[in-house]
């Protein structure tokens, strides 16, 4: 079988990914030179513990599993089983850590609480007051700027991936095939159109009533800390954003602890990633709202970076870059991808939000089984 997948980026490449590794030729075309979207402009997160239970877990699950055997293979994936911590520091935020561990799927998730002793122990850095975290097992981390470049590098050795960059898919032409901007025609058995925030023009066109919406962060890399950050990171507010968390206990907090003004004014939570080269990645903020703001605004990184501190009691490294991404999200947020059949032979896979870079993995291997590559 020959499958044409469209779009370099991490649901793409792993579309690519699940081709090869089932024996069939791939073609991959990508209108940039390099992916430069969300793929690259997120924390590179494996983030198991704040999916909702039911199907999202499960999808979530598979990926983690999935990523673990392809980092095995890809080291320069930078696949590590860090695990992720969310620090406590008042009894409500305690109070929702606690109902969490009382939840069926807890053991899955590898949620378990540790004291603040508990903590500074499987995480040294940690050394700001807390009365303890909710730490989760199953969570995991990859460098989002080298994956994809890692997966195409592992794919080329098959002898039957081709990487086209450059190139902009301006059509779907009859039955499994698709004609570039530089005119060329590309069929196959089978063409994936992976698009991330690239909602308009062809997309359009195929999906003209997508429900599937984009959202605006913004993110930001320190110099390298110095000292080895051992777990993934995140602050209480992450338990207002994140769907495992909801019940009795989130309402109380968000009643008698609500977040700051400008945390609640641009949706924000704090999660912190240490890079192989040593530096954090730190975010993040939302902006649902079109038209985006083409510039980024200063006070959430000061309080990304005040709450960061806080928790490491120690200040910052020198922030070296500052950026803002934009991804694609299913307006049902309950589902994790918009998966449709847009012509013969031409599908499209699209919005899986914030669970991009966790579940994609998961999310190629469903459309190849449906496919029946």
């Amino acid at each position: 079988m020959r499958v044409i997948v469209v779009g370099g980026g991490v649901v793409g490449t792993m579309h690519a990914w699940h081709a090869v590794e089932r024996g069939h030729e791939v073609v991959q075309i990508e209108r940039e030179a390099e992916a430069r979207g969300a793929s690259l402009r997120n924390f590179g997160l494996v983030w198991v513990g704040g999916r909702a239970a039911g199907e999202e877990l499960e999808v979530a699950l598979r990926a983690r599993e999935l990523w673990e055997g392809i980092g095995g293979r890809v080291p320069d994936l930078g696949f590590r089983a860090s695990g992720s911590l969310t620090p406590v520091c008042t009894e409500r935020e305690l109070a929702v850590a606690e109902e969490v561990l009382t939840r069926p799927e807890a053991a899955a998730r590898g949620h378990k609480f540790l004291s603040a002793d508990e903590t500074r122990a499987l995480n040294p850095a940690l050394r700001g007051e807390l009365l303890g975290a909710l730490y989760c097992e199953r969570d995991a981390q990859v460098e989002p700027r080298t994956a994809q470049r890692a997966l195409r590098a592992e794919l080329a050795k098959s002898g039957r991936y081709t990487f086209l960059g450059g190139r902009e898919v301006r059509e779907v032409v009859g039955e499994n095939a698709v004609r570039d901007d530089h005119g060329d025609v590309h069929r196959g058995d089978s063409v994936v159109l992976c698009t991330g925030a690239w909602l308009g023009g062809l997309v359009r066109e195929l999906a003209p009533e997508l429900p599937v919406r984009r959202v605006r962060l913004q993110m930001m890399q320190t110099e390298p800390l110095g000292e080895t950050l051992t777990t993934s990171v995140a602050d209480a507010d992450s338990f207002r954003y994140y769907p495992a968390y909801a019940g009795g206990s989130l309402d109380a907090l968000n009643a008698e602890q609500p977040q700051p003004g400008i945390a609640a004014a641009h949706k924000m939570q704090l999660l912190v990633v240490q890079r192989q080269g040593g530096g954090l990645t730190i975010g993040d903020t939302h902006e649902y709202e079109h038209p985006f703001n083409f510039d980024v605004v200063e006070e959430p990184y000061e309080h990304v970076k005040q709450v960061a501190e806080r928790l490491l009691g120690r200040p910052l490294p020198k922030i070296r870059h500052r950026w803002a991404g934009v991804y694609a999200q299913c307006t049902e947020t309950g589902r994790v991808v918009h998966r449709e059949q847009v012509r013969e032979g031409a599908w499209l896979v699209t919005g899986p939000g914030g669970r991009g870079m966790t579940c994609s993995p998961a999310i190629a291997e469903q459309t190849a089984d449906e496919l029946g590559w």
